[in-house]
């Protein structure tokens, strides 16, 4: 297993649509354990491919708890198949965009199909948060990001402030 270092924003894997992971080999179950070592690392608790460099249709996700022990996951190729009209505000963060942080609007509830790591496929209904962290991993295999999904208006205060972030790193 091995820390990868995050990718942020500005590096255009980022804004890149991934492809679609076809070996189900030992290279899928490194990459996999590394997002989950990366994800860990970083204090986070869901990671996509884009993220660490691999432009890879793989998330990883960890939000186990007493009420939903399952939802600690790897998603191969994953889709949303359905998404409920109700939805919900909550803010977001992301660690490819560290420092910022804004209210978004998602779905409260999803299905989700996929291939788990051995290549067997897989649906599962999620709701509420997990709903959220798998519709913004999801985001990151098609090159969106969460500021995307912000009015113009709140987009260019988001980039200020990421600009003032970069600059006080250097």
């Amino acid at each position: 297993m091995a820390v990868r270092q995050i990718v942020v924003m500005g590096d255009p894997i980022l804004r890149t649509a991934t492809a679609e992971v076809d070996a189900f080999d030992r290279d899928l179950k490194m990459l996999v354990r590394d997002l989950f070592e990366t994800m860990y690392h970083a204090e986070g608790i869901g990671l996509a491919a884009p993220q660490i460099g691999i432009s890879r249709r793989v998330i990883v996700i960890d939000l186990r708890s007493e009420e939903q022990p399952e939802a600690r996951l790897a998603l191969i190729n994953p889709s949303v198949v359905w998404a409920s009209a109700e939805s919900d505000k909550e803010p977001e963060g992301c660690l490819s965009i560290p420092g910022l942080e804004e209210v978004i609007k998602r779905s409260l509830a999803i299905r989700v199909e996929a291939v788990d790591i051995d290549g067997g496929r897989m649906e599962l209904e999620a709701e509420g948060l997990f709903a959220r962290v798998l519709q913004h991993e999801m985001d990151h295999l098609d090159g969106i990001l969460f500021v995307d999904r912000v009015s113009a208006l709140k987009r260019r205060i988001l980039m200020k402030k990421w600009k003032k972030i970069q600059a006080e790193e250097d």
